[in-house]
């Protein structure tokens, strides 16, 4: 039996009960329906902020309501250990860059890192309950996962899906590597428009841009068709200022009329417009910056300067020599890198891309074919693909990735894939055996490793471990991917372009979409930004993992909310609560033998009925994954009908069976084992250890399971004419109850007489309850009457109800 209050030390122990008995173990079964969860591999590239336990609890929540609906869950855990967020965070723990080891050093030291990271995520996890079955982790840079990532790159090859071409790419010059563009981020920047004359035939064209360090590659002047000087400078050419060299004036609708002087240059290449409008207009390429961020030597007056230094350069220049005619000061939006907040810049290289603009009509066909939780998650899916101008670029000049499995023929560039049996193979590590069509026998490695999204992105085909000797077919597809929105443009979008090329299916049936937690005036919580207020540990030792739980809980799927440890404080109310009132029931139980009674009360079957309801739209709420709405639901029946009226309406027939009889006494006894039982599967989602360790005190050896989490939750009838007549019930406790506080008397005082009126449906209940109701309110005279309304009147009370 349960004593003394409740206590959070008590977690650690259940945990380990967990362990030991191989609760959450995944065994295949093939005579019950499989609920897999395709669960988000945290990035290595840090200590974890509350926002990450705020999304994987909600989705660990989801897992524990399946498992007890009956499904055999398959519940994994990865971890993204792989690319450029590991290398930032070696780089920032040891204060140097990967360029200052060697690259062999490096990556030793990026594993290292990673492990260390990766013990205490998982030490984290386990210590807020997590119902994992840990003989399924994988990391994304285990030999497991990287031969499905090398098989899954060289199968697009070979379909003409992944192509390798040189072209203007994205690329952050902090990171010295290719970028693509769902890493983009923006941000508000304050810069000047520097209105500069280009001279056609004499005279001045004023053009106003905010990257005047670009003009020595500028390559044509552009304006709009229907611009007032179209048809004067169509086809002339304009000398561009200091360089003096000449470049075509070009027509062309994209030259916006009301921006800046409505005249712009097109250069090699301040932005992606630059890019569209070089191709379309086949311009040369003129180098100006190179892949360092330093403009190039063969620029005048500013080689060798860094951007901003050769922004403010080339101004005092155009100011000294009188061609400055004014500046503008303005806000406008920069793109810059996701992961490090640099100013993005574009720049020509050779790179590996996934081809995604092909099929994009087949992309936006699948957003209609996945169930999308909270379904307007799914317009920020279409919205991207709608959007998309480039290929996936997948390659990145990096150090710690999975490598390329290709080697390129020094005689004539032809790329030669490893064979399966070799993967995964690092290629310069291994050599190529084989002789190139033109018959050489020399062979180049590719350098370059993959984006951390080409791994990320085959996280189904890892768990099902695709195309090995194993292959789990019933994994294909998974039942449910879980993650946060504002990677939808990545991590999801590229799964599903995965998944339709390899297997021809999505990857998943249900895609659980969770929001941020916000730190301060709307802001994430973030590692990048050093914002969380308090580490999760931290707030496990102090308030216990199921504290945080059940605040967990409380929120709307998909949508942002605040934190606050005040939060957290309030869940310790509850928590004392399902204690102290499991105790009381269970203290009634020490002597009940299970047997069910001959005759239920009516007050019971309202009590039973009433659970059957909240268990009802509990299973509705969560079927929708809306874990808030299920908690509200059971909150409110716990709250309310359980401890707040039907406790103390049947307390007094517990108490004292031989005034009430003996049969009545095992009538609530029946009711209170099988509704704590209720209430503690379903609380089990939320708060495990608790609902646990209560469970273990009493109910396990009487039904012979080894956990709360293993037992069933069904869906069961309930009346609604018996649930009508509590509600009525509870109307009548909350009257007498007001009226005792209104009149300054004690809950226990004693009501000399008390008229209650009720109509002919009602009659029978109220009648056969009157004696719990006497003694809950302490009415000596209880006068029930038959009418055609609900009215209750007290002795001494002029106004009634």
């Amino acid at each position: 039996m349960l004593d003394g209050k409740y206590n959070k030390e008590n977690e650690k122990e259940i945990q380990e009960y967990w362990s030991k008995n191989k609760i959450y173990e995944f065994k295949y079964d093939e005579n019950k329906e499989t609920y897999s969860v395709d669960t988000p591999p945290p990035t290595v590239s840090g200590s974890l902020h509350m926002g990450h336990i705020f999304s994987y609890t909600q989705a660990e929540i989801l897992v524990r309501y399946k498992r007890i609906r009956g499904f055999n869950v398959y519940y994994p855990f990865g971890f993204d250990d792989n690319g450029l967020p590991t290398e930032r965070l070696v780089e920032k723990e040891t204060g140097k860059k990967a360029k200052d080891y060697t690259r062999s050093e490096f990556a030793k030291i990026c594993h290292e890192t990673a492990l260390k990271y990766e013990e205490e995520f998982q030490d984290l996890w386990s210590n807020l309950g997590f119902s994992v079955d840990w003989n399924l982790k994988y990391e994304t840079n285990n030999p497991l996962s990287q031969r499905i990532s090398q098989r899954s790159f060289i199968e697009l090859a070979k379909k003409g899906k992944a192509y390798q071409k040189e072209e203007p790419v994205l690329w952050c010059i902090n990171c010295q590597t290719s970028i693509a563009q769902a890493e983009l981020d923006s941000k508000e920047s304050e810069t000047t428009f520097n209105y500069i004359p280009f001279y056609v035939d004499g005279e001045i064209v004023e053009v106003a841009t905010t990257r005047p360090e670009f003009l020595g590659g500028c390559r044509a002047l552009l304006i709009n068709p229907l611009d007032k000087r179209a048809d004067k400078l169509a086809g002339k050419l304009a000398k561009v200022p200091l360089y003096e060299h000449l470049v075509p004036v070009i027509l062309d609708e994209g030259a916006e009329l009301e921006k800046g002087s409505g005249a712009v240059m097109c250069c090699t290449y301040g932005d992606t417009v630059d890019v569209e409008w070089a191709k379309k207009h086949n311009l040369d390429y003129i180098k100006v910056i190179e892949s360092n961020g330093v403009i190039s030597d063969d620029i005048k007056f500013i080689g060798g300067l860094y951007v901003t230094k050769a922004r403010k350069q080339i101004i005092e220049l155009l100011e000294e020599n009188g061609l400055l005619l004014k500046q503008e000061t303005i806000t406008h939006n920069v793109n810059t890198h996701e992961r490090c907040g640099t100013n993005v810049e574009i720049i020509p290289s050779k790179q590996w891309y996934v081809d995604v603009l092909t099929d994009k009509e087949r992309y936006l066909k699948a957003a209609d074919e996945l169930n999308w939780y909270p379904t307007f998650m799914k317009n920020r899916y279409i919205s991207w693909v709608e959007n998309l101008k480039w290929d996936w670029c997948i390659s990145r000049q990096r150090y710690y990735g999975v490598p390329f499995p290709v080697w390129y023929c020094k005689n004539c560039e032809k790329a030669h894939y490893a064979a399966d049996e070799e993967l995964p193979v690092n290629p310069l590590e291994k050599d190529y055996v084989g002789t190139c069509e033109c018959g050489s026998s020399s062979f180049i490695p590719e350098k370059d490793v993959m984006d951390t999204w080409a791994t990320s992105s085959v996280t189904p085909l890892i768990n099902a471990r695709w195309k090995e000797k194993d292959q789990k077919d019933f994994l294909i597809p998974m039942t449910m991917r879980t993650q946060a929105h504002e990677i939808i443009r990545t991590w999801a979008f590229y799964t599903i372009v995965k998944s339709l090329y390899h297997t021809g299916e999505l990857p998943w049936k249900d895609l659980m979409i969770s929001g941020f937690v916000l730190a301060k005036k709307g802001e994430k919580l973030s590692k990048s930004k050093n914002n969380s207020a308090s580490e999760p540990n931290a707030l496990i030792e102090k308030y216990g993992a199921d504290a945080i739980r059940y605040w967990t809980a409380a929120n709307k799927l998909g949508t942002d909310t605040s934190f606050s440890e005040d939060d957290i404080k309030s869940s310790n109310r509850f928590l004392t609560k399902l204690w102290n009132a499991s105790k009381f029931i269970l203290m009634q139980l020490e002597d009940y033998d299970l047997s069910e009674p001959e005759h239920i009360l009516d007050v019971d079957k309202w009590l039973m009925n009433r659970f059957n309801q909240t268990q009802a739209n509990f299973i509705k709420a969560m079927d929708k994954y809306e874990v808030g709405l299920a908690r509200k639901e059971i909150d409110a029946f716990f709250w309310n009908d359980l401890c707040d009226n039907y406790l103390e309406i049947a307390k007094e027939r517990l108490y004292q069976p031989k005034k009430h009889g003996e049969d009545a006494s095992k009538s609530g006894k029946y009711t209170l084992y099988n509704i704590l039982l209720g209430v503690l599967k379903i609380y089990s989602i939320f708060v495990p250890h608790e609902a646990e360790q209560i469970f273990l005190s009493y109910y396990k050896d009487k039904i012979g399971t080894l956990s709360v989490s293993l037992l069933e939750l069904e869906n069961k009838e309930f009346d609604k004419d018996i649930i009508e007549h509590g509600e009525k019930l509870k109307e009548l406790v909350s009257y007498t109850r007001k009226y005792k506080t209104e009149k300054g008397l004690s809950m226990k005082a004693e009501i000399e007489e008390l008229t209650l009126s009720v109509d002919e449906k009602d009659f029978d209940f109220f009648n056969n309850t009157r004696g719990d109701i006497a003694a809950c309110l302490g009415i000596i005279k209880f006068v029930i009457i038959k009418g055609e309304t609900f009215n209750i009147f007290i002795e001494g009370d002029k106004n009634g109800n």
